[in-house]
């Protein structure tokens, strides 16, 4: 597993200096024991890299296994193996992930030429954003279970102190890593850093395994919330479930504290999970660029910006749909989480999907016949960010589209004719539909060429900008320059091809549409949970685990749907 410095074009990873070339000659072939006979180097390192690739995925499946079964056993036999010995694992992997971490900040991107290129498609700001956002929600996570598990001391065990303390270290250190290094092509060390890259990858899939299968705090929650029904309405304690009498043993007492622990930790427990997807992205992008090396005639000159110019409409109607979802939503967390939350709270809330599904389908439908009416030639280059992006999309709605047939088996086999039951049935139909038709229009459009709109139109625009920083501006002045602007705003407009104006304008209008889609949900309202339905035909414990496993991956649909939107419209 040594490495060799010879020299060899390079091809698909960007420079950390666009001025500076790079000296070829200090970049490192790929060396394994198993291929040394290779007469070849460049068919050497071509297997050394596909055998790095192989026995680092190797032990990251080893791994998830053996965290699988833990959980599995947990969850089938709880007096062989118990929740502290899932714990005691994960512990061990985080402190293995946290030991490599530092190894490779402090001693293998310190190495001489470990980094010369940086990919510039891979760790995106708003990624990266995201990982330090669920980063900081998910310490106030583990905040918040110790702060619980402290006051509860006396029927609790000191693993759920150690284990949420160990969990804001390895967050910590993990969001660091991610983002100063994200866009890493290392050149040396490569099958250890691999393997680094692939354990770090399945720990955070074992959290968030556990995550999405772990309800004890819920079911004592479920617990004390029964045990009041209980007392209110005079039933015995025979008739609630076997784990009632085990949990109200270790109930929150009634102090405002211990209820902010307990409420903050329910609040942020969906943070959690996207934080361990949006890593696991993260990291798999940073694997895949494991030793690659690129030309620099594959580097782009000039990255598309964001300009808000050649959209009306799109910005309207987003706007009056997160204005109205904002308003639908706080109608719901103030009538949702009152003792009796009346039926016309999930009428509104289900209304509104009902009439803005269809809209968003709509316009990805047009985008997509627009896209296929286009001359524009797809971009064939290798980009494994982009490849990325595609699966994370098609896997990522996949729990949208699950928990929708979920809810269309139990709403059929109950009573489909009741109204409420209508509009949910209504509305997981429309989901699946928009799902698949979003996931058509963004996939499409990902892999189209970028339309510039010319070189000289980018230097006129720049040209202005200066003359006009550098101008003084009176207040006789000012009434022109607005002037000046709207007219260039309109003159961009005008200028622009009906069809790129459409897809711009559908972009837009479906970028805003996710984003309070995406806000909805991250920030408390769930009503698949909360409106009983599926929980009754399923069973708590069931319809938790679908809810757990779909609910996570719905949000990180949504905000992965805005980054892919965005491009399109960029490329548009």
């Amino acid at each position: 597993m040594s490495d060799k410095k010879v020299s060899r074009p390079c091809h698909h990873c960007k420079s950390r200096s666009a001025s500076a070339p790079t000296d070829t000659s200090k970049i490192h072939y790929e060396k394994f024991w198993l291929y040394r006979h290779c007469s070849s180097v460049q068919q050497r390192d071509r297997q050394a890299q596909k055998a790095g690739r192989l026995f680092s995925g190797l032990l990251a499946m080893n791994v998830v296994f053996l965290g699988s079964a833990f959980i599995s056993s947990m969850i089938f036999n709880q007096v062989a193996i118990t929740l502290a010995d899932v714990w005691i694992l994960l512990s061990i992997l985080k402190v293995l992930c946290l030991f490599w971490i530092i190894f490779y900040l402090l001693g293998t991107s310190r190495q001489p030429h470990a980094v010369l290129y940086r990919d510039s498609h891979a760790g995106a700001i708003w990624i990266r954003g995201s990982v330090l956002l669920f980063g900081m929600c998910s310490i106030l996570l583990n905040v918040f279970q110790i702060g619980y598990s402290t006051i509860l001391i006396h029927c609790k065990s000191r693993v759920e102190i150690v284990f949420p303390s160990i969990g804001i270290l390895f967050i910590c250190t993990q969001a660091y890593f991610l983002w100063h290094h994200s866009k890493d092509c290392i050149q040396v060390q490569h099958n250890f850093t691999r393997c680094g890259l692939m354990l770090t990858i399945a720990t955070n899939l074992l959290l968030w395994l556990l995550a999405v299968t772990n309800d004890t705090l819920h079911v004592e929650i479920e617990s004390q919330l029964r045990e009041v029904e209980r007392r209110f309405s005079g039933k015995a304690p025979s008739s609630h479930p076997h784990w009632c009498n085990e949990t109200t043993l270790c109930t929150c007492p009634n102090t405002t504290i211990c209820k902010v622990f307990q409420k903050g930790y329910i609040l942020l427990y969906p943070f959690n999970t996207e934080y361990c997807l949006v890593c696991c992205s993260v990291l798999y992008v940073m694997w895949k660029n494991v030793g690659r090396r690129i030309s620099h005639h594959h580097v782009p000159h000039t990255k598309p910006k964001f300009k808000l110019q050649g959209v009306v409409f799109g910005p309207l109607l987003g706007t009056a749909a997160v204005i109205i979802g904002a308003c639908v939503f706080m109608m719901y967390q103030i009538q949702a989480t009152s003792l009796d939350p009346s039926r016309q709270v999930f009428v509104i809330f289900y209304s509104y999907y009902i009439v803005l599904l269809p809209l968003m389908s709509v316009g990805a439908v047009i985008g997509t016949i627009i896209h296929a009416l286009e001359k524009k030639e797809l971009d064939t280059l290798k980009n494994p960010t982009r490849s990325l992006d595609v699966v994370l999309l098609m896997g990522a709605a996949l729990g949208q589209i699950g928990m929708s047939y979920f809810s269309i088996v139990a709403l059929v086999a109950t009573d489909p004719r009741d109204l409420l039951n209508s509009l949910i049935l209504s509305y997981s139909v429309l989901l699946i539909f928009q799902n698949i038709t979003q996931n058509v229009f963004v996939i499409d459009g990902l892999h189209r060429r970028r339309t510039s709109l010319g070189k000289e139109e980018d230097t006129k625009e720049e040209q202005n900008r200066e003359a006009s920083s550098q101008r003084r501006v009176s207040v006789l002045e000012l009434g022109q320059e607005i002037r000046k602007a709207s007219l260039s705003y309109i003159h961009t407009y005008s200028h622009l091809s009906w069809k790129r104006r459409v897809l711009r304008e559908i972009s837009f209008f479906l970028v805003l549409c996710n984003i309070i889609l995406w806000v909805i949900p991250t920030f408390g309202a769930h009503p698949v949970f909360e409106n009983g339905m599926e929980r009754s035909f399923y069973g708590y414990s069931t319809w938790f685990v679908i809810v757990n496993f779909g609910l996570p991956l719905g949000v990180f649909y949504r905000m992965h749907s805005v980054g892919g939107l965005l491009e399109v419209y960029v490329t548009a």
